[in-house]
């Protein structure tokens, strides 16, 4: 799950990104809400934390300009104003949620929890590709009822080609799922998974569009 931070303190922002990421969450961080649309419209993200006293664009008027284009993404507030009036006009202005600072991680982590298992459809948390069975909140895959143990970044990888199966996703597109902007990345990270996927899952399953990269295939061998 790739998510997207808005805050200005750099500190707070950085212990946040340090918990998101121990818990298994590609996050990158942005400081201001003039940047929350540029960064929306590269695609891939799952959920924003905004922050409201930013600069460049107050992350209310951020979030009014998010839902006026449409954007469906699920957002939580996190924000040191705790008045009534902002909470109400937070969540009217499309929020999902608001948490007042200071906070605890793990309260925010079982928020954000919360509310990617809610944007789930009835009956989808169980996702079957071929002979695979795939339980993203479990964290499990089996293959023909016998569990395989896959990494996170394996995970991660398979997750985001079973969402767009029809769809062909570059190694762009798939390495920002992963690590997010700002991680450093080995230029053979992305094949080393894609090739541990192919041998615990089969060779069919992920086909390679050569010049282009990669997409869902049978799964069936």
């Amino acid at each position: 799950m790739r998510l997207l931070l808005v805050e200005d303190d750099a500190l707070l922002a950085d212990g946040l990104q340090r918990a998101l990421r121990a818990e298994g969450y590609t996050v990158d961080h942005i400081d201001r809400g003039d940047l929350v649309m540029p960064a929306l419209e590269q695609g891939g993200f799952e959920l924003v934390l905004l922050d409201l006293g930013l600069p460049g664009l107050d992350g209310m008027a951020a979030l009014k300009r998010l839902r006026q284009q449409d954007k469906q993404i699920p957002v939580i507030i996190i924000s040191a104003r705790d008045a009534l009036d902002d909470r109400i006009e937070g969540l009217d202005c499309g929020a999902d949620d608001y948490l007042v600072k200071p906070f605890s991680a793990v309260e925010l982590i079982a928020r954000i929890r919360a509310r990617l298992r809610r944007r789930e459809t009835p009956g989808s948390e169980t996702l079957q590709i071929a002979d695979l069975e795939i339980d993203p909140e479990r964290f499990t895959v089996t293959r023909g009822g016998q569990p395989v143990s896959l990494s996170r970044r394996e995970m991660s990888v398979l997750l985001q080609l079973v969402r767009h199966r029809g769809r062909v996703l570059t190694r762009d597109q798939l390495e920002q799922g992963l690590y997010g902007w700002n991680e450093d990345v080995e230029s053979n990270a992305l094949e080393v998974h894609i090739h541990h996927l192919r041998k615990k899952l089969g060779s069919t399953l992920i086909r390679t569009v050569r010049g282009v990269g990669y997409s869902l295939g049978g799964g069936q061998e």
